[in-house]
């Protein structure tokens, strides 16, 4: 049995890894619009079915044997005030999206889809993150690492803006940007595989 992960995300590529499971990572372009209105929650579910889905073609047209494989694909977002935060593309808009967290409640939203043949199951994990008041200042000092660029909202829990959390609420995994146990669960309970059953 092998676990193709649908994500150049070295995060859940560590995350996976950490607990001992072993994946190869196939990364495949997406489409990734979305329809106006569309909620938070549901958006990131629609993203990752649509990139295992790619995956799937991929490995397909690759010649990949997929009959004793399963694909896994996950998109995280941040949301605050009703806005969907997804990567920061410069400074300024890294600027922005910590100013609206700081002293604010925030939800972290994780879509992850599993496929195994033509079967896909999708789940959607919610956490809720509070900043502490973080001055101009520690702003700024932030947005000069290299952190914020290839996160969403911003910030990286495991890095340095976790000297600006002060609390959360649910899944510390599906903040780095993998709910592991929901993986497992959905693994466990929809197709009956453990994960000591993979192999590379």
């Amino acid at each position: 049995m092998r676990l193709y992960l649908a994500s150049a995300s070295p995060r859940r590529r560590e995350i996976l890894t950490a607990v001992g499971i072993p994946h190869t990572v196939v990364v495949s372009e997406a489409d990734e619009a979305l329809p106006d209105g569309i909620e938070a929650a549901d958006a990131v579910t629609v993203l990752a079915e649509r990139k295992a889905r790619a995956a799937r073609e991929r490995l397909t047209s690759e010649g990949v044997d997929l009959s004793d494989a399963v694909i896994l694909a996950a998109d995280t977002v941040v949301e605050c005030y009703g806005e969907i935060l997804g990567k920061p593309c410069d400074r300024d808009e890294a600027r922005r999206m910590l100013t609206m967290l700081c002293g604010c409640g925030s939800a972290v939203h994780t879509g992850i889809c599993l496929m195994r043949g033509d079967e896909a199951v999708t789940h959607t994990e919610t956490t809720y993150v509070t900043f502490d008041d973080m001055s101009a200042e520690e702003i700024e000092d932030y947005i000069s690492t290299d952190e914020p660029y290839d996160k969403a909202g911003g910030y990286a829990i495991q890095g340095k803006a976790g000297l600006y959390i002060a609390g959360i609420t649910g899944d510390y995994f599906n903040v780095v940007g993998l709910p592991v146990h929901a993986f497992y669960a959905l693994l466990r309970d929809r197709f009956g595989i453990l994960p000591n059953e993979f192999q590379i």
